[in-house]
């Protein structure tokens, strides 16, 4: 089976940080597509039409990246306190529910231009009762935690193709940070760069492991993350580690090299 690599980026406001352009330049310079998922309601600002941010996603689209839906509502819910919410938007949603608020979220993409039939859940959690409404509502793709779900293919919910998401966000399991012996603030210092050197390294290991393996490669990294320049250090080197052992560049639009990998879900 012919290992995939998907890189993709949770775009969680509405601005276009300086670093947007520099690092699909550098995705471009090793011929990968990225996979911009966007939330037609971000938590911080709002889209426009015309707003800089929307305009330089059509050009990359245009240039062969995946534009996916990333949920819907991304703000802080009435009363709520503190974000994000405990419980992810689609996690637990009804076929009906979720049908509601997928028409709310492609009437808002149509109005920016950005039209996609291609989904990504918030924490990429989503419902059963999300993948029948995805797919009544002709979506194509649904990329949850277990892996990317091809909703045009046969099966109650598509077929998957299977693979865990690989990030930055958490601490390795059964992993002690050493006794060094420093001040507190020396300590504190020392623990974050052993953090995230430690969180670099598994990045990138895991990404050669799966590649190796014949896999489905799937890099995610949120917007908060790719604003240290440590982190998309890591994110390259775990790209460059997994076209090395193999991998074809894919997108959430299109996931899969090898059609053989897609099996019941």
């Amino acid at each position: 089976m012919t290992a995939a690599l998907i890189v993709s980026v949770s775009l969680t406001g509405a601005e276009t940080p300086s670093w947007y352009p520099w690092f699909a330049t550098e995705l471009d310079a090793r011929l990968v597509p990225a996979s911009w998922l966007l939330p037609p309601r971000p938590h911080r600002g709002r889209h426009r039409p015309d707003a800089p941010l929307i305009g330089w996603l059509r050009e990359r689209v245009r240039v062969g990246d995946a534009l996916v839906l990333h949920g819907f509502d991304h703000t802080v819910i009435p009363g709520q306190r503190r974000w994000p919410p405990r419980r992810a938007e689609f996690a637990g949603l009804p076929s009906h529910e979720a049908t509601l608020r997928l028409i709310a979220a492609t009437r808002t993409m149509d109005h920016l231009g950005l039209p996609s039939d291609v989904f990504a859940p918030p924490r990429w959690l989503a419902s059963a009762g999300t993948v029948h409404a995805l797919r009544r509502r002709g979506f194509r793709v649904c990329a949850d935690g277990a892996g990317v779900r091809l909703l045009d293919r046969p099966g109650e919910l598509g077929q998957l193709v299977r693979g865990r998401v690989l990030g930055l966000g958490g601490m390795p399991a059964g992993t002690a940070e050493p006794d060094t012996g420093y001040s507190a603030e020396q300590h504190s210092e020392h623990s974050a760069a052993w953090r995230q050197r430690s969180l670099s390294a598994a990045l990138v290991r895991a990404a050669g492991r799966t590649a190796r393996r014949g896999g489905l490669v799937r890099i995610a990294v949120t917007t908060e993350e790719l604003t240290h320049s440590a982190s998309r250090a890591a994110v390259l080197a775990a790209v460059e580690t997994a076209l090395a052992e193999g991998a074809r560049p894919a997108t959430y639009r299109l996931p899969i090299p090898d059609p053989a990998a897609a099996l019941p879900a």
